[in-house]
């Protein structure tokens, strides 16, 4: 090996993947993107499903243009991906077919059904995850109810990064970080919920067998190595599978108490703590205790990030209008602020199929002006999510008893420069944003931490600091008075939606 530790990160996130290299020369990191690609789903008669093999494949082309460029220097390779999602294996490890995506409409009606045989306190207690349709004991109910003949064949359910790993290695394991996200994970007894299992009626005996973070799964496997023209053994290690678990160890942060909100299609809005806060306001708030690095887990909410943006722009683009993300926020940022505000975790945003006319519906709805131009839609979106972070921080603060006096955003969305203003004026409190490739980042961290690289997450947060720009936002006093009078609004806004 150099003297310079090289490794591959492939993250994989709802619109596009990429294969990223990480490159620590022992004081600071750097990155090299070596291949993206698209990320597309596909929908047949059955309902809307991932294209695996075709991520498959274009993982396997990125990682042989790294191959190509970095050869023997290469010392492992990572994969992190969301949550939720789950192939599954029959006989002989056949692929059963390609994964559903987490927004297909199979799942609705199945939380449910699934309270009706277990009750949600039982199933919080056991877990600490909050609860979405989209998660995957909702997505299994729903595969039982319609007498999926895929569940009835299957030997082995693996998460979407443990099922690429199983593609990279031949070598089948659960991780950490992507197994709490299932909610079918007990983190008292530290494995697969067997009671929750039992109850439901779900095949238990498809679960392997949870690794940690950072663990090495298994060298590459010969198939793979032909094809790419691989020589020697190139380690698959789990980063964080889970890609904010990766995203959450690239956070720059030297205090303490602090509040993260790693930023893209979703806004994952939380802290880090040493255990599980399962209680009666946490499940009354529908907060998540998902796993994290370094023995910590993270608690959080899921917030509907900029994925209302993104099919805004879908919609148009469909319409004829190609915009980029760069002209749509340049329309909001002119647009009228804290106009009309919507509630982004409505499930009327989950799917729909024409974003910007759901929006313009909402505000109809609640007696508020309905915004016309695209500007004013987005503006709608940006303002009502930072007015959604406060409300998560301030429910943060009352749950752990403490003051979160700073605010991290990391990921795609700090790109978003008004959204991270927004996000400061609305909470008061200072934010700073960076690294833009947080998942990226935190991916390379963890394998360089499982090769002995680097010898604990301070050591890795500080090189973060030290290797890539930050951007720090101050809330504007002068926009104070406007930002509590729109909060007053939104907190009517969630107790209308709520009853």
């Amino acid at each position: 090996m150099s003297s310079i530790l090289k490794v591959l990160a492939l993250d994989l996130g709802a619109e596009s993947g990429r294969a990223v290299l990480g490159k620590f020369d022992g004081e600071g990191l750097s990155l090299e993107e070596v291949h993206r690609f698209p990320n597309e789903p596909v929908r047949i008669p059955d309902g809307l499903h991932w294209d695996v093999l075709r991520l498959f494949h274009e993982m396997k082309r990125g990682l042989g243009l790294a191959m190509q460029k970095h050869g023997k220097d290469l010392a492992g390779l990572g994969v992190d991906t969301w949550g939720v999602d789950f192939g599954l294996l029959g006989r002989g490890d056949v692929l059963l077919g390609n994964p559903h995506h987490y927004r297909d409409h199979r799942t609705d009606g199945a939380a449910g059904e699934v309270f009706k045989i277990l009750p949600q306190d039982e199933i919080f207690r056991r877990t600490g995850i909050q609860f979405m349709q989209i998660n995957t004991i909702f997505q299994l109910w729903a595969m039982k109810r319609s007498g999926s003949p895929i569940l009835e064949m299957a030997e082995t359910l693996l998460m979407l990064p443990d099922l690429f790993n199983f593609l990279f290695t031949g070598k089948k394991a659960s991780e950490f970080t992507i197994a709490t996200t299932s909610e079918l994970y007990d983190p008292t007894e530290g494995d697969w919920s067997r009671a929750i299992l039992d109850a439901l009626g779900l095949p238990g005996h498809i679960f392997t067998h949870i690794v940690q973070p950072g663990t090495v799964i298994g060298p590459l496997g010969p198939w793979v190595a032909r094809e790419i023209g691989a020589g020697g053994e190139i380690p698959v290690i789990a980063p964080a599978g889970h890609d904010t678990a990766c995203a959450v160890a690239a956070v720059p942060a030297r205090q303490a108490d602090y509040v993260y909100i790693s930023s893209g299609t979703w806004s994952l809005v939380g802290v880090e703590v040493t255990r599980p806060v399962i209680n009666e306001l946490t499940m009354t708030l529908n907060f998540t205790n998902e796993g994290g690095v370094a023995g910590t887990f993270r608690l959080l909410k899921n917030v509907t990030g900029l994925w209302l943006v993104q099919q805004c722009r879908r919609a148009w683009e469909r319409a004829g209008e190609a915009l980029t993300y760069d002209q749509i926020t340049e329309m909001a940022r002119r647009a009228r602020p804290l106009a009309s505000i919507i509630d982004p975790d409505c499930g009327r945003f989950l799917s729909p199929e024409d974003m910007p006319s759901e929006i313009q519906r909402c505000c109809e709805e609640t007696g508020q002006p309905v915004p016309q131009t695209r500007g004013e839609i987005v503006r709608c979106a940006l303002d009502s999510l930072a007015l959604k972070y406060r409300w998560v921080v301030e429910r943060l603060e009352d749950i752990l008893g403490r003051k979160l006096p700073v605010i991290h955003i990391v990921g795609g969305g700090t790109k978003n420069t008004l959204l991270c203003q927004l996000a400061a004026n609305a909470t008061g409190r200072p934010v700073i944003a960076g690294p833009v490739e947080a998942t990226a980042i935190g991916n390379s961290i963890m394998q360089a931490m499982a090769l002995g690289y680097i010898r604990s997450i301070a050591e890795a947060r500080e090189m973060v600091r030290r290797s890539f720009p930050l951007r720090a936002y101050e809330p504007v006093a002068a926009e104070r008075g406007a930002w509590d009078d729109a909060y007053e609004r939104f907190l009517k806004l969630l107790e209308a939606c709520a009853t």
